[in-house]
């Protein structure tokens, strides 16, 4: 333990042990505490009983649950919740915000831009890594481009998207399979994608 009187209490929430190990190594560096290490919701609701802290390093997987449902907790109690996780889908993303979550740092990232978000969140101020902040462009890019298919490319792609063939897909909606072809084919332009096939991948994904 530190006695310098600018290093934080941290509380990290991580089942990991690997990651809580080199967390605190790591933090070590800056002279900065890791005050707590917990696996589970129940054993950080216990712990956030019992002190004080300035910052709480969030995984969002968690033995007991997701580590989503203990931000509300750490808002209430002024705690500064930055998720650091593996996690970079945009939903889950846009979760922890909305719960109240002022920082998201995916694991992927370099050492320096766990601490330049530490900073950032206790300065009050939302904090995305690149990484996250990429997965969330790259979400909004899908969702402007789906928005701008026509009713029935949305029908092919819906269907496309399930697992249905071009034949399947003509079948179900009343058209020819070289309508279908076309109108994947405009999709295929729409998206920018390198053919049917790759927008086939990219409807299953998004499905």
């Amino acid at each position: 333990m530190t006695d310098n009187p600018s290093a934080l209490n941290i509380i990290l929430i991580d089942d990991h042990p690997a990651i809580r190990k080199g967390l605190g190594i790591l933090l070590g560096t800056r002279q900065h505490r890791i005050s707590a290490e917990v696996n589970s919701l129940a054993e950080a609701r216990k712990v956030l009983d019992q002190q004080n802290f300035d910052i709480a390093l969030l995984d969002l997987s968690l033995q007991d649950g997701s580590g989503l449902d203990l931000i509300p907790d750490l808002e209430r109690l002024h705690i500064a919740a930055l998720v650091y996780s593996m996690h970079e889908e945009a939903g889950l993303i846009d979760r922890a915000f909305r719960s109240g979550a002022i920082g998201y740092v995916s694991k992927q990232e370099d050492a320096d831009i766990l601490f330049e978000a530490i900073d950032t969140v206790l300065a009050g101020k939302k904090y995305l890594s690149p990484c996250v902040a990429q997965c969330l462009e790259q979400n909004e890019k899908e969702e402007r481009l789906e928005e701008s298919l026509s009713d029935r490319e949305r029908q092919i792609f819906s269907l496309m998207g399930q697992g249905f063939g071009n034949t399947e897909i003509a079948d179900k909606l009343g058209l020819s399979r070289r309508t279908v072809e076309t109108y994947c084919n405009r999709m295929v332009s729409k998206f920018d994608l390198n053919g049917r096939k790759e927008l086939r991948k990219y409807a299953i994904s998004a499905s």
